[in-house]
């Protein structure tokens, strides 16, 4: 009956896709296996006082905070809750102009969800830095819409991507290529070919075939994309285009930003009164207690902002939160 009330409520009696469908159905499934897990402690103040704060911490997208990479990613609301919450946790990197590296990146990644893969941080990385060399720093701003695009359309970019290297190498986009003993013993001349083009790499490939080849991609891909107008436009702006040069294009592109909807401009990205209030006021808890530890106030603040931003995280969730005071409201406060 819980679940049935719940469906009700969230498509709102209205047709919906089945996207949307899918994505009630997880919170609907999370919801429950949380409430399950901890009954003894949701319990205490009724069930459904439960599912309504669950339900609302999913609206103000607090609700991705400290989860495991599973959920966060499991979908398009999650994932643009989740880059919210990246960058109001460490909007103050971009604001002080620190560069960072992608190991650096990806630790500051970990602290929002700790299960992070480092395969995504080095996707961004070569994005932003053209695959050129991945150990150089980055600015936070170049990151954040690089890591923005490669993590909410991260399957429709795989899929470019093999088509991208199957026109490199004079194939025919989406050949599937079973191994055989004789193509594994093959497999060290591959190699060696492979290394040969690696300087051809830079010249890309036919910006008119790759369009093409895109376009036939939307139509049957059932996860989202970004707009196909925006892809077109860049990749009609040249005769040959990379891979990575591409994707930065796309990152930059203010449409992709504006359908994303998880980030302001790129000339409002440091701007953020609301946080600016909450730092102002963690300021000046600090600053009443000159007796008392520094860092013990500024941990008694965020607790306080903790419990407002997921009433169903984990209990090994919380008490981490409580050890080391990370928050989504101050963690970038600390730079």
């Amino acid at each position: 009956m819980i679940t049935a009330g719940y469906i009700c409520l969230a498509v709102d009696r209205v047709t919906v896709s089945t996207q949307t469908m899918i994505s009630v159905l997880v919170y609907l499934s999370d919801a429950v296996t949380q409430l399950l897990e901890h009954k003894e402690e949701y319990t205490q103040f009724g069930v459904i006082r439960y599912f309504a704060e669950y339900f609302s911490s999913v609206k103000n997208s607090n609700h991705v905070l400290f989860r495991e990479y599973n959920y966060i990613r499991a979908t398009p609301h999650n994932r643009a809750s989740f880059i919210r919450v990246f960058w109001r946790c460490y909007r103050q990197i971009g604001k002080s102009g620190d560069l960072l590296s992608m190991l650096e990146y990806r630790s500051l990644l970990q602290l929002l969800c700790p299960d992070f893969p480092v395969e995504v941080v080095q996707s961004t990385t070569r994005i932003v830095l053209m695959e050129d060399a991945i150990d150089c720093l980055m600015s936070f701003s170049d990151f954040l819409f690089a890591f923005q695009l490669q993590f909410y359309y991260q399957e429709f970019l795989d899929s470019v991507l093999v088509i991208y290297q199957d026109l490199l190498a004079g194939k025919s986009p989406n050949t599937v290529i079973v191994p055989t003993s004789t193509s594994i013993e093959q497999l060290p001349s591959v190699v060696a070919e492979e290394n040969d083009k690696d300087g051809q790499q830079q010249d890309g490939v036919e910006s008119s075939t790759l369009a093409q080849c895109i376009d036939a991609l939307c139509d049957r891909f059932k996860h989202s994309h970004p707009s196909r107008s925006c892809m077109k436009e860049i990749l009609h702006e040249t005769d040959k285009v990379c891979y990575y040069s591409f994707l930065m294009n796309l990152a930059k592109h203010e449409t992709i930003n504006q359908t994303i909807g998880a980030l302001p401009s790129k000339d409002e990205l440091l701007i953020d009164p609301e946080m600016d209030q909450e730092l102002d006021k963690l300021i000046a808890q600090i600053s009443v207690s000159p007796s008392s530890n520094s860092s013990g106030s500024a941990v008694g603040g965020l607790k306080e902002v903790q419990r407002k931003a997921s009433p169903r995280r984990n209990i090994h969730h919380r008490r981490k939160v409580e050890s080391d005071g990370s928050t989504e409201e101050t963690d970038s406060s600390e730079n």
